[in-house]
């Protein structure tokens, strides 16, 4: 499992992660298109979108993107790419592609998670938008379904070849989610000869077993190998609603809008820093935190600028806000960044 950063210098996001050959891409603001094309990734791969909230800065490239699979796909009309985000994407993408009268030569469909009241601002009628998704489907529109929260609350989004989703809620200026990617446990490995200790002779008998005597799978199995487990997070002042689900993953995308003088601006605009980042991910026992969705203001490290302000201060502002005794690993994503998710040591099979 791959984790990669394509975010145009941290600000405009599309986060893809891959997996045997499939990919799957969080958020797709503008100049998404550019970007993949400068990455190893292949569009005709992409499976997959989801969309944490609707800002322009994480889905208004996904017309265009749509329209790029498309080219790479051609003719396939037996595929069908599903997308997943709040209440009023289903509206945005077929009207999109209606007005500009885009035909795909595969299918599509729009999975709508209904937001909670809470995630909604105190301000939200005072602009009165009409986020249902009446009228005819755009040509290649499959229906989709429309996702309410469970306990948690959470919303169990998918689960397919090993792989399950489930969407948190965030508080930022419009609704916001999260993203959780949990990879299912997988069986060691046959320990070839704790079956020969054992006396069951090799090839086809070893699944039969016709002797009788019961052996257990723990007996002549290595040890099991844990699901690995990514959190993407959307644009959020305040992610601890979700705590459970996050806890314990081996990556964490987390934003750090803003450094840490300015934390109430940050609040305001519905943002984090980075020690709230921080904070937040050693609490849940987080690997690996990956900072993203930087202010312009901080050019990336590796970038020739006169500016002083660059992401290397919300890099040391992050790690300074761990305890000593942390054992979470922070990196500050750079654009085309990519970030193997591999097993802990204690979850592998060496054998």
């Amino acid at each position: 499992m791959k984790k990669a950063h394509q975010g145009k210098e941290g600000k405009c996001s599309k986060n893809p992660l891959h997996k045997d050959g499939q990919v799957w891409i969080f958020d797709c603001g503008e100049g998404s298109q550019i970007q993949l094309q400068k990455s190893s990734l292949r569009p005709g791969r992409i499976a997959k979108i989801f969309i944490t909230h609707l800002h322009g800065d994480h889905m208004f490239g996904l017309p265009g993107l749509l329209c790029t699979i498309g080219n790479a796909v051609q003719e396939r009309p037996e595929f069908v790419l599903e997308l997943y985000g709040p209440k009023g994407l289903r509206k945005f993408v077929r009207q999109s592609l209606s007005l500009s009268r885009s035909l795909l030569p595969y299918g599509y469909v729009v999975h709508e998670l209904a937001p909670l009241s809470e995630q909604y601002p105190a301000n939200w009628g005072e602009w009165n938008v009409d986020h249902d998704s009446k009228g005819p489907l755009h040509p290649q529109e499959k229906q989709g379904r429309d996702i309410v929260a469970g306990d948690g609350p959470s919303w169990d989004l998918l689960c397919d070849d090993g792989l399950c989703v489930k969407a948190g809620l965030l508080h930022h200026t419009i609704p916001s989610f999260g993203f959780v990617v949990t990879e299912a446990d997988q069986n060691g490995r046959l320990d070839v000869s704790k079956l020969h200790e054992l006396g069951v002779p090799s090839g086809p008998l070893y699944g039969k077993l016709k002797k009788g005597e019961t052996i257990e799978p723990s007996q002549v199995l290595g040890p099991a190998k844990l699901g690995r487990k990514a959190s993407i997070l959307g644009d959020t002042r305040d992610p601890w609603s979700m705590a459970h689900l996050v806890k314990d993953s081996d990556v964490l995308l987390h934003e750090a809008t803003m450094q840490n003088s300015l934390h109430d601006k940050a609040i305001e605009f519905g943002h984090s820093t980075p020690a709230m980042a921080a904070k937040f991910a050693d609490c849940v026992s987080v690997k690996r935190l990956v900072l993203f969705h930087y202010s312009q203001r901080y050019k990336p490290v590796s970038k020739e600028t006169v500016e002083s302000e660059t992401t290397e201060i919300l890099l040391k502002e992050a790690k300074d806000a761990l305890p000593p005794t942390s054992t979470c690993e922070v990196i500050a994503a750079e654009d085309l960044m990519e970030i193997s998710i591999t097993r802990s040591a204690r979850d592998t099979d060496t054998s």
